[in-house]
Parts: C-alpha cells; sequence; structure tokens
C-alpha cells in the first residue's frame, strides 16, 4: 500500500519544481535554481531512497512537511480530518435514514404505487451528480431569494448551532446521492428473504407485520447492505473533495484537491496513505459486523 501510494502521486503530470520556479519569477538560470530547489528538498536523490525516508518517517507517525509551507502534515491532518468526518458522518447518517425506509417499504409493498415511487427515487438519486446539486443549492437560492449558505467555515467549538447548519446543505448531498444504491440493494435483500421458508412460517403463526419485517426479515437482510455502505465510505471522502471545495469546507478533501495542484508530494502520499488505511479498518469492521448480523457466522 506505501509502494502504491508513495508511487502514484509521481506519475501525476507536472513538477513541482518547475511551478516554484515559475512562481518565483525566476528569469535567469532557471536550471541552477531548479537544481539548488531539488537538493534542498530531497528530490535529487533516488526514489527508492525517498521512498525509504518517506515510509521510515510515516511509521513513527510522522508524514513529513509541506513542500510549499513547511508545515507539518499531521498536524495539518490533525485539523482538517475532523471536518472532513464529521461531512462524511452526517452523509452516512442521512444516506440511511433515507434508504433504509423506503427500501424496507419498496420491498414489503412490492409492484405497488408506493414501490413504483421509491424505485423510481432511487434512480434518481443515482443519477444526479453531487457536484451539481451542490452548485444548484448555490445558485438558484442566491437569484431567487438572495440567499446563499456561508462560506466562511464556523468551527463546532466556537458555535455548535451554526456549524450543524453549515454542514446540513452538504452532507444532505451526499447522503442522497449514495442513498441511491443502498435503497436498492434493501429492496432486493429484503425481497428475497421475505421468500425464504421461516418468513412463511412466521406469517402462517399470524404475527403482526411489524414483527416479520424488522425481528425477522431486516437483520438478515442487512449483511449486503452493510458491504455496501462499508464500500461507498472511500467514495464519500472522495465526494467530500468536491463538497468541501463548493461550500468552502477546510477539509481533508479540498486539501488534497489544493496539493493536487501544486504537486505537494508530501501532502499527497501522507494523506493517500491515511485515507487508504482509514478503507483497510472500515474494512475490517464490516466484517465484523458480519458476526452480529448473522449468528451463522464466527471468527476464531
Amino acid at each position: 500500500m506505501t509502494v502504491i501510494v508513495f508511487l502514484s502521486v509521481r506519475f501525476v503530470p507536472g513538477d513541482v519544481i518547475d511551478i516554484m520556479v515559475s512562481e518565483m519569477g525566476v528569469t535567469e538560470d532557471r536550471e541552477g535554481a531548479a537544481l539548488r530547489l531539488r537538493h534542498e528538498m530531497g528530490l535529487d536523490v533516488p526514489i527508492y531512497v525517498q521512498y525509504g525516508r518517506w515510509v521510515g518517517s510515516a511509521f513513527r507517525g510522522d508524514l513529513g512537511e509541506s513542500l510549499w509551507s513547511g508545515r507539518s502534515i499531521t498536524k495539518e491532518l490533525g485539523a482538517k480530518l475532523p471536518i472532513s468526518l464529521e461531512l462524511g458522518i452526517l452523509a452516512i447518517v442521512t444516506g440511511l435514514i433515507i434508504a433504509l425506509p423506503i427500501g424496507i417499504y419498496s420491498a414489503v409493498r412490492q409492484d405497488t404505487g408506493g414501490d413504483y415511487m421509491g424505485r423510481s427515487f432511487a434512480i434518481l438519486c443515482i443519477s444526479l451528480p453531487s457536484f451539481w446539486l451542490g452548485t444548484m443549492v448555490i445558485v438558484f437560492p442566491s437569484v431567487w431569494w438572495n440567499w446563499t449558505p456561508a462560506m466562511e467555515y464556523i468551527s463546532f467549538t466556537s458555535n455548535p448551532a451554526a456549524n450543524l447548519v453549515q454542514f446540513i446543505i452538504p452532507g444532505v448531498i451526499m447522503g442522497m446521492v449514495m442513498s441511491g444504491t443502498t435503497m436498492r440493494m434493501t429492496r432486493t435483500m429484503m425481497l428475497e428473504v421475505l421468500r425464504q421458508d421461516y418468513i412463511r412460517t412466521a406469517w402462517s403463526k399470524g404475527l403482526m407485520e411489524r414483527v416479520v419485517v424488522t425481528r425477522h426479515a431486516l437483520k438478515n437482510a442487512l449483511i449486503p447492505v452493510v458491504t455496501i455502505v462499508g464500500l461507498q465510505i472511500p467514495i464519500l471522502i472522495g465526494g467530500s473533495a468536491i463538497m468541501e471545495t463548493i461550500f468552502v469546507l477546510p477539509g481533508v478533501g479540498r486539501y488534497l484537491v489544493e496539493a493536487l495542484g501544486r504537486r505537494d508530494y508530501p501532502i499527497l502520499s501522507g494523506i493517500n496513505l491515511v485515507m487508504a488505511s482509514f478503507v483497510l479498518i472500515i474494512n475490517l469492521a464490516v466484517d465484523l459486523v458480519y458476526a452480529y448480523l448473522d449468528p451463522r457466522v464466527q471468527y476464531r
């Protein structure tokens, strides 16, 4: 993982040294200035030496410093990661609140008007791009009602209510976009479970519909749904880069976009390493949840 993360950012077109020399306004001896910068930043040594230095520091918890600002990347991520996590958690909660009830209702009321409406809404959520929705939310309210969302970050500690209001719009947009796939998977798995023999037995015993659906069917239908949600979490992290840029939130996604524009290799490598580690942890957590949802799954 560290090798892929380290090498992939080096394949991005453009050289950070060339960008720096251009912004410095050097007109004479550009090659000499580029060589001096490359030596000062340790980029004049072979790639495997750069990798060894970087991975050694990373295992000690030091992700290096920005080539442009010289600031510690670990400290910068420590300040920006809670912002992205808040946005991602809000999006996940919103997506599940939308997807699970509609998916369950569509399965229980198969081929009814409500089912067709739910399926159409799921396709709509999948089809609409989040960046378009975010742009429309900013443009049209400003034209119609002279209102725009807050374009300056408000920290939770300074004003919790204003902070939550600022995150609701991008969080709901991201959650609605991710809910479409979860909705369709919930409906599909609920239909499969509702056709099982033990569900027919529960119906024949005269159990209430709420008991049959929630206690007997839903838990067994959630295993593939949990997998889908786990796979969507990395997408949320990547999608947060778009939402954070549109709504001017100083999170990890926006930090990544800015570093990509400047070819700041240490920042790109550090963020990708943290995100890849986060994905591995989420996948492990998803596997452990299987044992809770299905007693037949045991880890020894």
